[in-house]
């Protein structure tokens, strides 16, 4: 369908998403707490040398999944794109329960979101009310999605832009620290020699610190749901999806490998996930910068909400989509003169915060049940898309098509979504292992960690049951885009 005829058509969404904002949601995409805070607990548990390798490892699984997705994106370009290629080249059945899956997966992050939000306000405000903070940021989540996809657009591209800034020099001023160019002595490898180091606690300690990465990876399949409303998706999409490669060199390892250099893995201060204590405002606050929590605070602000924004985007075009195959209400549908899904903006927004204001019951319990299968649903997802691209290429080639033809060609295939659909599989599996060992099974820790993957399964087999759904043979798949 023609650019054109697409912005005419009310049932369409608009594509106003321009190569800059793309690219800028490929950079900043996942840039969040996961670098600014979580980085420095995975170096205090596994040490310097065994982040990089749990990172590096993550960061390989994630650039094939997303030449994977570039390959479908940029041939067939929707909103729902990992339900829709999941319905189109393995199983209708599985293509709803991925559907909900990340729909879900971005709603409860959402309220994650807003949750953070407060704990960063009160390091300014500490006597102040919560949902002040909760309901301001959840006003300017929702505000940013309302105005149209191009508002969306252009805050994703202000907020990366602090965070890329940030994240640069961070690492030049590191790395100066390092050298013993900012009138301090130097550094050097000092920090990667001290007792355990580089690789404290071996495997299972590089093992248990691969959920955190991934966690702080999630976000980068956003550019699939975004493909939907973008400008020469055939081109633009490859061209973004091709700096993963170096966002995750320059901004996750680089980091990290700085972090390790200038603070030994040891200093309890890591394991604490204050913005006061964050390795980023350590390092500056060692490089003599004032006010480098305050700083920080403001910048992990920004990311917070960037997340949030994200988030509420993703989830509302997943619903829209569902909606519109007639596999959620028929009223989440409706597109307004914008083509913003108003109907199923509004429910993401309210279940976000119904979901943030479990943190208020219980202690939490209701809310940490809900994160978990929300982390666990990203993995899910990514699943999805390594099994659907596998699918997707085998029935190009089963139906005749001409590989050289396709607007962009994953590299190395099949080596790259089987490589994938294994490392993800075995975070999956591995995220809690320790539940298994020591005897006792902790099944209590077993269904908090794991309650995702059942939740993700009834919905499959239920839709499959019902509607007798079949793994579609490769030369059945449909290649129409909608």
């Amino acid at each position: 369908m023609s650019q054109q005829s697409q912005s005419s058509n009310p049932t369409q969404l608009k594509r106003k998403l321009k190569a800059r904002h793309l690219m800028m949601i490929s950079l900043g995409g996942s840039i969040g707490t996961g670098i600014f805070l979580a980085s420095g607990g995975a170096i205090h548990q596994a040490g310097p040398g065994g982040a990089l390798v749990a990172y590096a490892a993550v960061g390989i699984m994630v650039y094939f999944l997303m030449t994977s997705l570039a390959e479908m994106a940029a041939f067939m370009p929707v909103a729902g794109s990992f339900k829709e290629y999941a319905t189109k080249f393995v199983d209708p059945a599985f293509g709803f329960a991925i559907g909900w899956n990340y729909w879900y997966n971005w709603a409860i992050t959402i309220a994650a979101e807003l949750a953070a939000v407060v704990l960063i306000m009160k390091f300014w405000f500490p006597n102040s009310p919560s949902f002040i903070w909760s309901a301001l940021a959840l006003i300017i989540m929702f505000g940013f999605n309302y105005l149209s996809v191009k508002g969306f657009g252009e805050a994703e591209y202000w907020f990366s832009w602090i965070k890329i800034i940030t994240v640069i020099l961070f690492i030049i001023i590191g790395f100066l620290m390092i050298f013993g160019l900012m009138g301090g002595k130097a550094i050097g490898f000092t920090n990667f020699t001290i007792e355990d180091a580089p690789f404290n606690g071996g495997f299972f300690a590089i093992l248990g610190i691969f959920m955190a990465a991934g966690f702080s990876f999630q976000g980068t399949e956003l550019l699939g749901v975004a493909a939907g409303e973008s400008e020469n998706p055939e081109k633009n999409i490859p061209k973004a999806i091709n700096s993963v490669f170096w966002r995750i060199l320059l901004f996750y390892i680089l980091a990290i490998f700085v972090i390790g250099m200038i603070l030994p893995y040891t200093d309890a201060r890591l394991l604490n996930e204050s913005v006061s204590v964050s390795p980023f405002t350590l390092v500056f606050e060692r490089a003599g910068f004032a006010f480098a929590a305050s700083v920080m605070n403001a910048i992990i602000l920004t990311a917070v909400l960037s997340a949030g924004n994200s988030g509420m985007y993703a989830s509302t075009r997943m619903l829209w989509d569902l909606a519109r195959d007639g596999k959620a209400p028929k009223f989440l549908s409706k597109l307004d003169k914008r083509g913003v899904p108003v109907n199923a903006l509004i429910i993401t927004a309210l279940v976000g915060s119904f979901a943030f204001l479990t943190t208020f019951f219980g202690d939490g319990i209701v809310y940490i049940w809900l994160l978990n299968a929300s982390g666990m649903a990203g993995f899910v997802t990514w699943l999805g898309i390594a099994i659907s691209h596998y699918r997707f290429r085998r029935a190009y080639i089963a139906q005749g098509g001409d590989i050289s033809k396709l607007p962009y060609r994953a590299k190395w295939f099949p080596v790259g979504p089987l490589l994938a659909l294994i490392l993800c599989t075995f975070i999956i599996l591995g995220q809690n292992y320790q539940a298994f060992i020591g005897g006792e099974i902790d099944w209590n820790s077993v269904f908090i960690s794991y309650i995702g993957l059942p939740l993700f399964f009834i919905v499959w087999i239920v839709y499959k049951v019902k509607y007798k759904t079949k793994l579609i043979p490769l030369k059945e798949c449909d290649f129409e885009g909608k």
